[in-house]
């Protein structure tokens, strides 16, 4: 995690991704000079203000993630100086966030997926999501087993889902996906490469499941790319440009009738994806929970399989990092 502090107005906005620790380095290098002295409520100049400034030094990747730790802190701040969650700032689509229980990796044994998955029912998660695709997709056998025990352990009535990570060829992801049809499984994230558009498409029309991709979309030109090749378009406000960019994934896709789904780091998503009206649920992902409800105060509950960000009007997103805890861990230069 790369945290990112904003000051101005007397408050402090929190933001973050997850990447390589240079990422520090561009946000004090690059992006910082860019944000410092602006009006507080223009986020978006601030953000437009940013990309610019990384046009020669190469926006994808860890570059990308600088820019929306940078952003969501920023929106974090604004909301704090309003005194407002910042869903309200926003202006909400909805009161509850839909998410799902992520994790299921490939190399957990039998019993430590049906502890996972149980875990999550118990909190009343009804949607799950675990990885296929073992060793770039040598393992087909074992990746249709898992699916059948998480199938068994779940239950007829939960929507299962699978991630491949881009392992598969395209036929054999056609094969693989037929069979999953036949164990209920209704999303299937990234069976072939998100690089590989054409193969994402045929994919998607040849499989019942609905084929998710978009979760390395670094600008905005990216995910009108992907449009066409997805069933649901996956965002990440931690990669993509923040939560100025991650709002305007979300009309594009609604502008051709897809819905959204976030990828990763729930509470930098929360409020946000409150304010999305096409959104189709948030990735309630195993080791970003386990970070975030470690250093932050103010972590959210998935009861019932939904999120309420904002419900007890903590202003901005509602999070106070844990100084004793984060510097348990601190990595400085």
């Amino acid at each position: 995690m790369v945290l990112v502090d904003a000051h101005g107005g007397g408050r402090t906005g929190l933001g973050y991704t997850y990447g390589d620790p240079a990422t520090a380095q561009v946000v004090t290098g690059l992006l910082r000079d860019t944000v410092i002295g602006r009006p507080v409520f223009d986020v978006p100049a601030a953000n437009e203000s940013m990309s610019r400034a990384v046009r020669n030094a190469g926006r994808p990747g860890l570059i990308a993630g600088a820019i929306s730790a940078i952003d969501i802190a920023l929106w974090d701040l604004k909301a704090r100086v309003l005194g407002l969650p910042l869903a309200d700032l926003l202006g909400r689509a909805g009161t509850q966030v839909p998410v799902y229980g992520s994790g299921g990796f490939t190399t957990y044994e039998h019993h430590r997926l049906a502890g996972q998955l149980e875990g999550w029912a118990d909190e009343g998660i009804t949607r799950f999501k675990i990885k296929i695709g073992e060793r770039w997709g040598t393992r087909e056998r074992r990746d249709l087993e898992r699916t059948e025990q998480a199938r068994a352990l779940v239950g007829d009535d939960a929507e299962l889902y699978v991630d491949a990570n881009g392992a598969y060829a395209r036929k054999q992801a056609v094969r693989i996906g037929r069979t999953l049809a036949g164990l209920g499984v209704s999303w299937f994230e990234e069976p072939v490469s998100s690089d590989d558009l054409t193969g994402l498409a045929h994919i998607r029309d040849a499989v019942t499941a609905d084929v998710a991709a978009g979760e390395y979309g670094y600008d905005l030109p990216y995910f009108a790319r992907m449009i066409p090749a997805v069933d649901c378009l996956q965002a990440d406000a931690t990669r993509c440009g923040g939560i100025t960019i991650w709002l305007r994934a979300a009309a594009l896709a609604q502008a051709h009738g897809l819905q959204l789904s976030g990828h990763c780091a729930p509470h930098a998503h929360a409020h946000a994806a409150a304010a999305v009206p096409n959104l189709r649920h948030l990735e309630w992902f195993h080791d970003h929970t386990r970070i975030e409800n470690l250093l932050f105060d103010g972590a959210l509950d998935p009861a019932g399989g939904r999120l309420h960000p904002g419900r007890d009007g903590e202003p901005g997103l509602g999070l106070a990092i844990r100084d004793d805890v984060a510097e348990q861990f601190c990595v400085r230069d």
